[in-house]
């Protein structure tokens, strides 16, 4: 084994229907006409190296993600911070699994960010227990799961948010490789460390369907029939043939009949359908589904902006410099500045250092905004995603606010090595993160390393 460290329904024509459509397999099937999307997940690679290939997630084993917390809970409070590990589960899954063991609504649950699906992951959740101090002391039913366990507990005095971590470190083994090629992704890694990896968001945020961003523009516009025909009808994007009989069903108005064809991990659908069958009209039923997952949907789409915007960045060779009328990112502190207020020169020596990084987009109430060229180049993005700057700002039932997004990540403490083991060759890669940041596109741009599928469905589709 050679081993190396080193340590520290959208309207088409509203679409860019010009650009390249998701890589879908060819035996799914709409009854739309002439349905064309453009591609929104991670664009064009930074690295001109010939890629190694491979695949990620063949075993779920294969890709393990340890949380890094913010703090530590401090042992007082009314929230029960746990440790939870869960194993080829999706988000959903676990948060109803909580939400019936501790017998609280969802909202009760608190966390700091989605993990992937087909993985082995660590995080921490918390549950709002007021009143029940045995449970809060530790003294609570043991969770039988054989998918996902409670590693400890301990209490706190505020519920765990969103963003509430320091980032994630992973460790990765790709499959379908030649593992002497770790020296090429040793170099590479190498390379990526000073000059960063372009900061895509990664396909896991657009769905297995690459159609979240559709369903969050649905819910910017107040759309509620568009975003149910997009997530339950047979004329938006394209779907596995197997899902066709329950989709003209729901377009037939048979929601009971619809809701049978729907698995446990359609949660979204079936609650929506659910909420039809009781009799509710369009706007009901999108109100009956989670809130965090219309403001999944949202980000997603916020998400599908910032992508096409860097595609443009690393394309033109700009992701890692600086344009005309940038908002500039401090990696020391998270504080934004314009690129007008220093001298290009400056600039140029701290973007060469990385203290600092251009920014792209996260559309919303309070995002600074760039001028000039790269405030053009953040329009179009958005006419590209079928939006408007107005509509990303207006009131929106589903709230959420803007900000600025560095356009590269650093990737800090990887090692690297090359092996075989029962179940063939690999290549290993261990590296941590920072929060908002996606493995597999740190691992497509280091091998083009792709994420299995089974019978045309990625089998991944969620959050890093």
């Amino acid at each position: 084994m050679t081993k190396m460290t080193d340590a520290p329904s959208v309207p088409v024509d509203a679409l860019d229907t010009a650009a390249h459509t998701p890589p879908q397999p060819e035996a799914w099937v709409t009854d739309g006409e002439g349905v064309t999307r453009r591609e929104v997940g991670p664009g064009q690679r930074a690295s001109n190296e010939q890629p190694l290939g491979g695949t990620l997630k063949e075993r779920v084993e294969d890709f393990l993600v340890d949380e890094i917390p913010s703090y530590d809970p401090v042992g007082d409070g009314e929230h029960l911070y746990l440790g939870v590990q869960k194993s080829d589960m999706p988000h959903g899954e676990m948060m109803a699994v909580l939400a019936r063991h501790f017998k609280v609504d969802e909202s009760a649950i608190g966390f700091a960010g989605m993990k992937d699906r087909v993985a082995v992951t660590r995080q921490s959740v918390s549950i709002h227990l007021p009143g029940r101090t045995a449970e809060l002391t530790g003294a609570f039913a043991p969770l039988e799961h054989g998918r996902m366990q409670i590693l400890w507990s301990k209490r706190h005095l505020n519920k765990l948010r969103r963003g509430h971590l320091k980032g994630n470190r992973f460790s990765i083994r790709v499959r379908g490789v030649d593992p002497l090629g770790v020296r090429q992704v040793y170099r590479s890694m190498q390379a990526l460390e000073r000059v960063g990896v372009p900061a895509y968001f990664g396909d896991q945020r657009f769905g297995y369907r690459r159609n979240n961003h559709l369903c969050g523009l649905s819910v910017v516009l107040a759309q509620p029939k568009m975003l149910l025909d997009e997530l339950l009808g047979s004329k938006g994007t394209p779907f596995p043939p197997r899902q066709l009989k329950m989709r003209r069903l729901y377009e037939e108005g048979k929601f009971t009949e619809a809701l049978e064809g729907w698995g446990r991990n359609d949660r979204s659908e079936r609650i929506a359908l659910q909420a039809l069958a009781r009799g509710r009209d369009a706007a009901g039923a999108v109100r009956a589904l989670p809130e965090y997952m219309k403001s999944f949907w949202v980000s997603a789409l916020q998400s599908a902006i910032f992508n096409v915007q860097l595609d443009t960045r690393v394309r033109e060779g700009s992701y890692a410099g600086h344009v005309e009328g940038d908002i500039m990112f401090k990696h020391d502190s998270g504080a934004c500045f314009q690129a007008s207020d220093a001298a290009a020169t400056e600039l140029d020596e701290r973007l060469r250092l990385a203290e600092i990084s251009p920014t792209g987009p996260l559309h919303g109430k309070g995002m600074l905004p760039p001028t000039s060229r790269a405030a053009a180049m953040e329009q179009d993005a958005l006419s590209a995603c079928g939006v408007t700057l107005e509509a990303m700002t207006a009131p929106c039932a589903t709230e959420f606010t803007g900000a600025r997004r560095p356009l590269r990540v650093f990737f800090s403490n990887w090692e690297v090595e090359g092996g075989v083991d029962e179940h063939g060759a690999f290549i290993r890669c261990v590296f941590d993160l920072p929060k908002g940041s996606f493995a597999t596109v740190m691992m497509r741009e280091l091998l083009g390393a792709t994420v299995a599928s089974i019978d045309g469905r990625a089998i991944d589709t969620e959050q890093s």
